[in-house]
């Protein structure tokens, strides 16, 4: 078990609630009874699962003297020499050849553009896209997008604008948080990234409120759009808006007043109040289309 555990610390599982993205095609389209795309979507989330993991492992192997710098990264396997850069690489072939095997065999031809684009995206953030402030973002937010591409494709399930635009929002908003993070970290004198030259707090804070007004609004517009009231079939979708909101402001509370930005998958395992908030927006979405709705 001792060998295992380095390697399973250096593949992340704990950031793996990211690729639950790929479900939300299946939510939104009226499929979570249909077993067949479940089953597929499942072989997508673990398939982005394993290339995730090569992606960190690359990352990793990349940013070694930096990662030994800092409070917490310096405790990852490589940073502390607990794997070799040998072994990682090794390590990190594995997973990608089983990601890519797993698509091959389960899943459609057109995933395999997907999951490419998903792993060049990530390869060149790593390389240096992630010096570049605001750029850095935007590349997380892509990540996102491409996750909810591929589950809609192996849903079959038409991926909607409203979808695309606040998928790429949210990550926006929760990328610009982990910024936050880093540059408080600067502040006390761990460097970090190249990339917080071109933040502030101010000007970050600043972006998240403008993040989180423009993601309610979207919402609410998509929840009254003649559109998303023709396919659900109802008009009463704008009484979940409650829930983003709230979520919302959970989220600025536990970043600015709590200073708890660091991960937003640790904050989602962690904090009771926003688990209940998303369990909550989703029975209300859930009651609807699959009890009340024939």
């Amino acid at each position: 078990m001792r060998f295992f555990k380095p390697y399973l610390q250096l593949a992340r599982p704990h950031q793996y609630f990211k690729n639950a993205f790929v479900w939300l095609p299946l939510f939104f389209g009226y499929k979570l009874l249909d077993s067949q795309a479940i089953w597929l979507t499942f072989w997508t989330f673990l398939a982005f699962c394993l290339a995730a993991s090569s992606v960190y492992v690359f990352n990793d192997l990349k940013d070694i003297s930096e990662d030994r710098q800092h409070p917490v990264k310096s405790c990852r396997p490589l940073a502390s020499g607990a794997i070799k850069p040998s072994q990682a690489v090794i390590f990190l072939a594995i997973l990608l050849l089983l990601a890519l095997a797993l698509v091959a065999a389960f899943l459609p031809p057109l995933i395999f553009l997907i999951m490419g684009a998903y792993l060049v995206l990530n390869t060149v953030y790593s390389l240096f896209l992630k010096h570049l402030a605001i750029i850095d973002v935007f590349c997380i937010a892509l990540g996102f997008v491409l996750r909810i591409f591929a589950g809609g494709l192996a849903a079959k399930v038409p991926v909607s604008h409203w979808l695309v635009i606040m998928t790429f929002l949210l990550a926006l908003f929760l990328a610009l948080a982990k910024r936050r993070d880093d540059l408080l970290l600067l502040a006390e004198g761990h460097n970090t990234r190249k990339s917080l030259d071109g933040y502030s707090l101010e000007f970050i804070q600043t972006s998240m409120a403008i993040m989180a007004a423009v993601i309610i609004v979207s919402y609410i517009l998509y929840t009254v759009s003649p559109e998303t009231i023709s396919k659900h079939g109802t008009d009463q979708l704008y009484l979940t808006s409650f829930w983003v909101i709230v979520g919302l402001l959970r989220y600025l509370q536990i970043t600015l007043v709590e200073g708890r930005s660091g991960s937003p998958t640790e904050i989602l395992i962690k904090d009771h109040l926003l688990q209940a908030i998303i369990v909550l927006w989703l029975l209300c979405f859930f009651l609807p289309f699959y009890v009340f709705i024939p």
